[in-house]
């Protein structure tokens, strides 16, 4: 699609901030008013607008498209958001770890523990570590404060999360990236932990780790989304 605008605004809506091409506000995939929050996150999805050449890449709006869901999908269905997420801390990575006699476990001890640690004391549950892949549920109050602690967040932040949780198969790591100090390389360093295991044991493969950047470039774009809504 050829560029067919110039001027590219950040203007302010009831509610929040949205952004107008040539004086037209934008409105989502869905046709709903594209209304954000802030407007830090106004001014980003301004900037994929306005970096576009003559030609429009649709591949090229992470910042829109994740608006986008949060305002027609999660907004539309807030439960089934929710639920989506709560799968993941139902059987979230970091819980699962190898034997303990084992090199792995050590690692994973090192970088895991911390973060799932942290998570405990913050939201005041505990969670079980499993040694192996064979699933064991969490407790349920555990599990039952974490969906309330879910249920606090806005539909953008929930947006956030579900793309970071899924690429991570780790709620902790979610929930970690809204702390103030999160340090997003860390966090898909540690939800990959057992990847570069394997990668120093076994070598690099050019099209995995291909594979790996670009999941690490969505993730990088939501941590960076729900910093944009503070």
């Amino acid at each position: 699609m050829k560029r067919f605008y110039r001027e590219v605004a950040v203007v302010e809506a009831e509610g929040g901030w949205r952004v107008a091409l040539d004086g037209r506000a934008i409105k989502t995939a869905l046709g709903a008013p594209q209304i954000v929050p802030t407007r830090a996150l106004a001014e980003a999805l301004a900037s994929e607008w306005s970096q576009q050449g003559d030609e429009i890449d649709p591949h090229t709006f992470p910042q829109r498209d994740m608006a986008d869901y949060a305002i027609d999908v999660v907004r539309a269905d807030r439960a089934a958001a929710i639920g989506k997420l709560m799968a993941f801390a139902e059987t979230d990575t970091l819980c699962y770890r190898a034997d303990p006699d084992e090199p792995l476990y050590r690692r994973q001890h090192e970088i895991w523990e911390p973060l799932v640690t942290a998570l405990e004391a913050r939201e005041g549950i505990r969670l079980d570590r499993v040694s192996g892949v064979i699933h064991r549920p969490q407790p349920q109050a555990s599990l039952d404060a974490l969906r309330t602690r879910l249920g606090t967040l806005d539909d953008f932040t929930l947006a956030a999360l579900q793309t970071m949780a899924s690429l991570c198969a780790s709620l902790c790591i979610a929930l970690e990236a809204l702390e103030a100090n999160a340090d997003a390389d860390a966090l898909w360093s540690a939800a990959h932990l057992e990847e570069e295991w394997q990668t120093e044991l076994w070598g690099r493969d050019a099209e995995a780790e291909a594979r790996l950047d670009k999941r690490k470039a969505e993730f990088l774009e939501a941590f960076r989304f729900v910093k944009l809504l503070v």
